[in-house]
């Protein structure tokens, strides 16, 4: 079965977020300036062939672990895996 995977990566909180910074200093000059603490990360979706839904999770999970995101000051979330109903890997 092929399983499409969503993950989200972003800085562990209180690190320096330097792109984040600049971006939020942009924003008054764009006419927006009631937004504060801006965080920017990853976003990474993959599609994994695996046996079923739990297998497919827990690869994800390895994977953003061992290489999608540096453990030591990122936190890797896995915000969704859905079988692939359309089979083509877009779902």
């Amino acid at each position: 079965m092929r399983y499409v995977a969503r993950v989200e990566v972003s800085l562990k909180p209180g690190l320096l977020d330097p792109q984040g910074k600049a971006i939020e200093g942009s924003l008054p000059a764009l006419g927006w300036s009631n937004v504060s603490d801006v965080r920017v990360g990853k976003y990474v979706r993959l599609v994994v062939d695996a046996t079923d839904l739990e297998a497919a999770t827990t690869q994800v999970g390895d994977m953003s672990r061992r290489l999608l995101s540096n453990p030591v000051i990122e936190d890797a979330v896995i915000r969704e895996v859905v079988e692939d109903a359309v089979g083509n890997g877009r779902a």
